[in-house]
This record gives structure tokens, sequence and C-alpha cells, in this order.
């Protein structure tokens, strides 16, 4: 099996939005194979820090390397989602920048025994730290029939969610669905249309990916503490892959950056109004045709970038 080399998407676009100062501590929050880190670090001086996150334990492996060859960075072997408890046991109250590069990477869909792709017959794990919690697999067996409905309704925006759920609640009454091949299999039985050129089972797979890594609720999680930590001209990059993680960024970023409702009755002037926490720094980016065509997994990319303002963020929550 030929592993596709992990091509880290909208690399320059993303580190420009960060504006990275010389003596500044950032924070890469999905550090991957350390692509964007690589190049914070090529523009960070000597006293600058940067403080990276992930759950895979490889890509742990990859920053524990760098981190030996460079005493700038400091390795956290958890989600961003602990940016707030991390940040406190390193003694980091205030940063320059966070960057949040979602999703899934090359590597852990090209790796069979990871079990994220349908293209390969594995174990059906799906975890991006492989040491916690409970695999695709366990939870296929365990659920409810309805809640299996509810994730694949609700992360993989599949029409067919019902049907699927009441499949697989049959079918591991038979044996167990161990593999991604049964899986798939299974799905491709119930699923008889679907987006030229998408496997049947692309939305399935997808939903209990995200479910099982949580990875909707980290989002929404790790943005407000990004933002409480950005000192004043701190950036806030995100660069997202898919429609629900896209919304929760969009969402987040145009609402505090936004004054804060006033009661109908209060007269104030404009000028007088409370800065809001936040600033959108141009518009969505995504990948230009080169980079698509160099790399067709990066297609669905959007990155945004916000500025910390002088706005109070306790008071705009």
């Amino acid at each position: 099996m030929t592993q596709q080399k992990h091509i880290t998407v909208l690399l320059h676009e993303a580190v420009a939005g960060l504006q990275v100062q010389a003596n500044g501590v950032y924070v890469d929050g999905t550090f991957g194979r350390g692509g964007h880190s690589r190049l914070i670090l090529s523009q960070l001086g000597g006293h600058g820090r940067l403080i990276v996150f992930d759950k895979d334990p490889q890509a742990i492996a990859v920053a524990n390397q760098l981190s030996a060859a460079d005493a700038r960075i400091t390795v956290v072997h958890d989600g961003f989602a602990t940016l707030d408890v991390a940040l406190a046991r390193l003694g980091v109250e205030a940063i320059d920048g966070a960057l949040f590069d979602l999703g899934i990477s090359s590597p852990q869909i090209d790796e069979a025994a990871r079990g994220f792709s349908f293209r390969f017959d594995a174990p059906l794990d799906m975890r991006m730290d492989t040491t916690r919690g409970l695999s695709a697999a366990q939870w296929l067996a365990e659920a409810d029939e309805n809640d299996i409905h509810e994730v694949i309704k609700n992360y993989g925006e599949e029409r067919f969610s019902r049907q699927i759920a009441r499949t697989i609640v049959a079918r591991r009454v038979e044996s167990p669905i161990a593999t991604t091949g049964q899986l798939a299999r299974l799905v491709a039985q119930v699923v008889h249309t679907r987006e030229r050129g998408q496997d049947p089972a692309t939305r399935t797979f997808q939903a209990i990916r995200i479910f099982i890594n949580r990875e909707l609720e980290e989002i929404a999680s790790v943005l407000p503490q990004a933002v409480e930590h950005l000192k004043v001209g701190g950036r806030l990059a995100v660069i997202a892959f898919h429609s629900l993680e896209d919304r929760i960024v969009k969402q987040f970023m145009h609402l505090h950056s936004k004054p804060k409702p006033l009661p109908r009755w209060a007269v104030v002037k404009e000028s007088e109004r409370p800065q809001p926490p936040l600033c959108l720094v141009g518009k969505a980016q995504k990948p230009n045709a080169e980079e698509i065509a160099a790399n067709p997994r990066a297609r669905s990319a959007v990155l945004r970038v916000a500025e910390r303002t002088t706005g109070a963020w306790a008071e705009h929550e």
C-alpha cells in the first residue's frame, strides 16, 4: 500500500494570517506532521515559543523529535480543547496567536490500521488518540439504534441514517461489525443513490469519526479559550474542511466581531458602543487551483482569521 505524503493545506496563507512576531508565543493546536509548526518556527526568533497539541501518538512522536532539536517547542499530547489547562500548567497567561487545522490528516486516512477509511479492510477504530476512549467498533456494538441514527444524521448529514442504523443493529446480532470493510459493505446495501464520485459510505464514516473524536464539541470549546488567552493584536486562524466545522468557526467569529446587542430602550452613540473582542481579518480564503491540483484533499478547505481587539471578552460572552 502506497501512502500519500501529508501535504499541509493553506500553509503560507494560514501562517501569514498569524502575523508571527519574532519573540511571540504561539499555539499550533493540530500539529499533524508539523507543516504549519515548522513555518512558524522559521519566523520566530530565539526567544519565541511554540506550544503544539495533538491527540495522535504518531504525530506526537514527530513533534517530540522536533522539540528535541529545538528548545522553543513545547509538546502537549492531548486535544486542543485542553488549551486552558495546558497553558495554566505551563505558566502561560497570554499568547500572540493560535492556529487550528481541523479534520483528519493524510497519514491517518492512508494508514489502514487506523480504521478511518473504507478504502481498506482494517479494524474499525477511528480514534485519533488510540491510547484512550472507545473505538468505532466498540461504540457500534453498544450504542442504541436511535443514537446511531442521530450521529449519522447530524454529523454526516446522511438522509438514509435511519435505515443504516436499523441495519447495523440487526447485523450486530448475527456478528460484530469489527472492520471498515464490513461497515462499508453494510452501508452500501442501504444507500443506493449517492453524489457522483462519492462512495456510499462516505457520510457514515465521516459522521462516526467526528462523533468518536468529539470533533465539533472540541472546536466549539477551544475557540473561546483561544480568544481569552490572545493578547491585543493577537491572531486566531482556523482551517475547516467541511460545512459543520466551518459553520461553528464562522458563527463564532462573526458573533464576537459585532458589538454586543443593546436593550431597545438604550440610547447610545455608535462611537460609544463597547468594542467587540474580535475583528475579522479579510475574507475567508480557499486553496487556489494550483494547490487543489497538487493536493485534491485541499479542495474543501476554508481559512478564517480574526484579530483580538481591546474589547472586553468577559462582557461580550
